[in-house]
């Protein structure tokens, strides 16, 4: 079923039965499989708004794996499993108290976890241990909740279904990263989730030290999408339909020197959005921020980062929980 020759292997493709299975890379989705993706979400916003009782996964255990630190992610994924009818094994840093400090491998705690769950969700520092970790779970289902600098696919689901909401589509859209394109997990797979569409335009705003690798700056453009790489915020479109501020990522740099040549190069103030963002604009940032979005920006009806985005990282969870596991 899998092939050996790339980090993310060539798992399934969704074809419009998500059933059991694995959810590693945006590689597996198609606008078809996205389309009904979403339309469960608003199902879900509505047992959650409304606190009404679900049973959808009722008796599912859902393993939450989490070899890096995480808040946003893990709590929505807790939530989400929670909201319809699930329960948790939370395991937070699983390297630093459990038997992995007695030595044991990442496929045997896979094994392990297996044994106790219906699903298994993975954050881990290296990328491609979602795609390992999957290989190794014969008999449930691995979800990608972030594998180093790789790929973060339900993030993404989550901002193609933000950046839906707004303006009903997501083809014929212009786009504007900023920040981290090298690190950026975030920006990887929402890049591929735009490709899927037609007529994308993407603007990569970043430092020269911390553009795409020039491999998948060419990988994305056999994808079919229009990548331009800008350095100076006076190149930015006034025309953007999105923003998506990123943070460098402190974790990524070997020294704190290297981090601090880097961090808070482009800074979101109030002035900065209106001078070169319209008004139809949305702000998004996958989150945390330190520093590049300032907090008085937080009251502008552009910035959804802490609005919508936030609330549909549940929904969107929630839906894609209950079609892999109902």
């Amino acid at each position: 079923m899998h092939s050996t020759n790339s980090a993310y292997k060539r798992f399934d493709k969704i074809n419009g039965n998500f059933k059991g299975k694995d959810i590693v890379s945006l590689d597996q989705f198609s606008q078809k499989d996205i389309k009904i993706l979403f339309d469960e979400v608003p199902k879900m916003r509505e047992i959650a708004l409304n606190a009404r009782p679900s049973k959808i996964i009722e008796g599912k255990i859902v393993v939450l794996l989490f070899y890096e630190p995480s808040s946003r992610t893990f709590g929505s994924f807790s939530t989400a499993v929670k909201q319809i009818g699930g329960q948790t094994v939370e395991i937070l840093n699983p390297q630093d108290f459990s038997s992995i400090v007695k030595g044991e491998t990442f496929e045997d705690t896979i094994r392990v976890f297996e044994a106790y769950s219906d699903a298994i969700i993975l954050r881990h520092p290296q990328v491609g241990s979602a795609s390992k970790a999957a290989q190794i779970a014969k008999l449930v289902p691995v979800i990608n909740a972030g594998d180093g600098v790789g790929e973060h696919p339900t993030q993404t689901l989550l901002d193609l279904y933000t950046i839906y909401e707004k303006f009903g589509r997501l083809d014929n859209l212009t786009v504007l990263f900023a920040g981290d394109m090298l690190n950026g997990r975030t920006v990887h797979s929402l890049i591929k989730g735009l490709a899927l569409y037609p007529k994308n335009t993407l603007y990569l705003l970043s430092l020269p030290s911390l553009k795409l690798s020039r491999k998948e700056y060419s990988n994305f453009l056999n994808l079919g999408i229009k990548l331009v790489e800008l350095e100076s915020v006076n190149d930015i479109p006034k025309n953007a339909d999105v923003w998506y501020w990123t943070r460098i990522q402190k974790e990524r740099f070997k020294s704190i020197k290297d981090y601090e040549k880097t961090s808070n190069k482009f800074v979101v103030n109030q002035e900065f959005l209106d001078t070169y963002a319209s008004k139809n604009t949305i702000l998004m940032h996958p989150l945390p921020r330190v520093g590049e979005i300032t907090p008085k920006v937080d009251d502008d009806p552009r910035a959804v980062y802490l609005k919508s985005q936030i609330r549909n990282g549940t929904y969107v969870r929630m839906a894609l929980l209950t079609k892999v596991l109902e």
